[in-house]
């Protein structure tokens, strides 16, 4: 099973490497606005398919957000880890 984790591991390598044949290699070589963008629709997309209250479509879409907002991290040079410390602070509150 893929993990967070794991996914993010594969976009830091693309990220390292750059292959010329990567979705992921080309969403970083676009740069930060287009990665925005493209969290920006996968979000609207995610509302979308919860409106329409079809959990294949949800689950299909949520994936894409996510996997998105994993590439902007990977870019901004923020590690899950430390995602993952914030909401480990925010449940102890």
């Amino acid at each position: 099973m893929m993990t967070l984790n794991k996914l993010y591991s594969v976009i830091n390598s693309r990220k390292k490497k750059l292959p010329a044949k990567s979705y992921t290699a080309s969403l970083i070589r676009g740069g930060s606005d287009s990665i925005l963008k493209k969290v920006a629709e996968e979000s609207a997309e995610v509302v979308i398919a919860c409106k329409n209250n079809q959990q294949r479509e949800m689950i299909n879409e949520i994936a894409d957000l996510w996997y998105h907002v994993l590439v902007l991290l990977a870019v901004k040079n923020i590690n899950l880890k430390d995602i993952f410390y914030e909401l480990e602070k925010r449940s102890k509150k």
